[in-house]
């Protein structure tokens, strides 16, 4: 079964947090989970405003997380139980756009990539570099809702699609 996924993270000398991840698998059932746990503080401001600001969770008044309104929000141990869940006894196979930054992260979430799932493939295949291969310039599907993690995995979908109809 092929996973589609996003992550929105916070880039760091010597480390990335995970801010938010979405996967929408191929017949389209959807998670989505916001770490709780993302250290709001050092956030830059374009990440405050392309990534957070949209978010309904995020309080900008005071740059952290709306307790009246935790839906999605879990600790990191949640979103990997959450995952694990969500992908069930599948085999997965992962997609995502630019993966590198977002597989590190996704990783991350089991501790190290040797503490992935035993089902769980060791590597996370790019669409950037399948529309390189194929040398497709552009693409007519347009992204909605950008920096939104489910939005994003949906869109990466999307063009998966696309590309091989």
């Amino acid at each position: 079964m092929k996973y589609f996924l996003d992550n929105e993270f916070m880039e760091k000398p010597c480390t990335i947090d995970l801010i938010s991840i979405g996967i929408v698998s191929e017949i389209g059932k959807k998670f989505y989970a916001i770490n709780k746990d993302c250290d709001l503080s050092q956030a830059s401001e374009w990440v405050i405003n392309n990534v957070l600001k949209p978010m309904p969770q995020y309080d900008y008044k005071n740059n952290c997380w709306r307790k009246d309104f935790d839906i999605f929000l879990m600790n990191k141990e949640d979103i990997k139980k959450g995952i694990i869940d969500f992908i069930g006894n599948e085999i997965p196979e992962f997609w995502a756009y630019y993966a590198d930054y977002d597989w590190v992260v996704f990783c991350w979430l089991f501790g190290s990539m040797i503490d992935l799932p035993k089902k769980f493939p060791m590597y996370c295949r790019d669409l950037k570099q399948e529309l390189d291969r194929l040398n497709i310039k552009e693409l007519p599907i347009k992204q909605t809702n950008e920096h939104n993690a489910l939005s994003d995995a949906m869109w990466v979908k999307e063009c998966y699609e696309y590309i091989n109809k």
